[in-house]
């Protein structure tokens, strides 16, 4: 694989019952802010959990700045941040303490972890509340104390699965302001998202997963010209891309039983 990607998938394949992910192919380059859509069931997150090092292909390989994961995992792992939709964080920590704590398994130097916790504490919103125990946060707090801590350790990577699930409008904001500071540093971030508008607005490209495979990739340009509606919102695009797989896909379906 090239080292000009800062994530590159080759072949990805994973099955549980069925196909989730069906020999998915993907690049995305480096310093770049990438949304991956796709409707529920469509393989979005099982790719992201197989990227972040959580779950095992069956097949295929990833990339992560030039390092396959499969050769080098912790390597790999140490370029990346995965937050999910669900905030994984200890209740009993103050986001302080937590920030504190995820620092230390990074092996930041407490000084520059000091440095970076304060910020982005601040930067989030959470210092009013950064000596209170997490467990009697909202979900949303939840969410930024486990953003706060992806972001700790510098990743080159942030993996980002409904980031705003959860956040009020104020948080969602300040929650988009961080990212887009991020990838103005040259941080690359891949998120998915059922607000479209989110995606719109902030993605630099945009990929439709479907059927756990890749049926769309371009800018909110691109994929409009492809509908041939310039006028069109990315949810009408994205339902008009999403619609017509699934017409080929049951097309297909029926030649293959006439076949047998």
């Amino acid at each position: 694989m090239t080292t000009n990607y800062a994530l590159e998938i080759a072949g990805l394949m994973k099955s549980f019952d069925r196909p989730a992910v069906n020999g998915l192919d993907l690049q995305v380059y480096g310093g770049e802010f990438y949304a991956l859509l796709g409707p529920n069931g469509a393989g979005k997150t099982t790719t992201l959990r197989m990227v972040a090092g959580l779950l095992q292909p069956d097949a295929g390989d990833i990339s992560v700045f030039g390092t396959k994961l499969s050769h080098d995992p912790l390597e790999a792992k140490r370029k990346i941040a995965w937050v999910s939709d669900e905030p994984m964080i200890y209740d009993k920590l103050t986001p302080l303490e937590y920030l504190e704590f995820v620092s230390g398994l990074w092996g930041v130097d407490p000084v520059e972890a000091e440095r970076r916790s304060l910020d982005l504490v601040e930067w989030l919103g959470l210092a009013p509340h950064a000596m209170e125990r997490c467990g009697g946060f909202s979900k949303g707090m939840r969410q930024k104390v486990a953003l706060a801590g992806a972001l700790v350790h510098e990743p080159q990577l942030i993996i980002l699965d409904e980031p705003l699930t959860g956040l009020d409008a104020g948080s969602a904001r300040q929650v988009k302001d961080v990212l887009l500071s991020r990838v103005k540093r040259g941080t690359t971030i891949i998120m998915t998202t059922h607000i479209l508008e989110v995606a719109e607005r902030m993605a630099e490209r945009i990929g439709v997963i479907a059927d756990g495979r890749l049926v769309a990739e371009g800018t909110f340009a691109e994929l409009r010209n492809r509908s041939g509606d310039e006028n069109s919102t990315l949810e009408e695009v994205f339902l008009d891309i999403v619609e017509g797989n699934e017409e080929r896909s049951d097309d297909a379906a029926v030649i293959g039983s006439l076949a047998a």
